[in-house]
């Protein structure tokens, strides 16, 4: 199955960054996050991915075109400009680009590569990461029949609390989370038929699509408990990189 990556957003709320790179190029620890959620569908065996670009798209591509040159050693010959490489990448992706507009909503970017989108295929957005099990989502989508799976998760919890006894404060305590409600975290499984029920660049995904399958009573649901983290905001890209730099990722496999 191909992996959809929908990476053409603008990102404005995390501006410091992106007024340089799209959204899906913020590093984390040396690498996108595009490349860690990569790193995470590659675990599960599926490496044949396609980037729906946007705004910003070139620096995808010249990320990717610049791959060997970046990670490989190499000999070049001045004279000639030959250019041998001497090692080879560790992964074994295959990586393909595609410009879906810039202006594209989510919808309009995936109907843009119906294309090439002509059996079921896996679907993320380019800005979180996760240690979500894809193949449980794979199956969980072929055991309840549904046209599109999304991985339902819990909201992140963005404050912690005070703990609070006859006016004065006793504790910090962590960040509460609300169990009972679930997000749409990303992660899906789309069989083709579902781009049907996308008009144009206009619609988002989420919306009119997912309302009408949910309707239909053919909208999976598999719910993940774990670790689930958007990058948003300054603040989740530097906890996100906290938790990198502690050597206890969960998204890595």
């Amino acid at each position: 199955m191909k992996t959809v990556i929908l990476a053409g957003g603008r990102g404005t709320r995390l501006a410091e960054e992106t007024h340089a790179v799209p959204k899906p190029m913020v590093r984390i620890g040396e690498r996108p996050i595009l490349w860690h959620i990569m790193q995470h569908y590659a675990a599960y065996g599926y490496a044949d991915f396609v980037v729906a670009l946007g705004y910003k798209g070139f620096v995808i591509k010249e990320y990717f075109a610049n791959q060997l040159m970046h990670s490989c050693d190499m000999s070049v010959d001045l004279s000639t400009g030959s250019v041998e490489y001497l090692s080879r990448m560790k992964v074994d992706w295959k990586v393909t680009l595609i410009d879906t507009g810039a202006d594209s909503m989510t919808g309009g970017r995936i109907k843009r590569l119906s294309h090439i989108l002509d059996e079921r295929f896996l679907l993320t957005y380019g800005d979180g990461l996760s240690d979500v099990p894809i193949d449980k989502v794979v199956a969980h989508h072929e055991s309840v029949g549904a046209l599109a799976t999304v991985t339902a998760v819990h909201p992140p919890p963005r404050f912690g609390s005070l703990g609070l006894a006859d006016g004065l404060v006793e504790d910090f305590r962590e960040k509460p989370r609300d169990s009972h409600d679930w997000i749409n975290g990303g992660y899906f499984v789309v069989e083709p038929e579902v781009l049907d029920l996308i008009e144009g660049d206009a619609m988002p995904f989420e919306q009119a699509p997912l309302t009408e399958l949910a309707a239909q009573g053919r909208l999976g649901a598999y719910q993940h408990d774990g670790f689930w983290m958007p990058m948003d905001t300054i603040r989740e890209r530097d906890e996100l990189n906290k938790i990198w730099e502690s050597g206890q990722a969960p998204w890595v496999r």
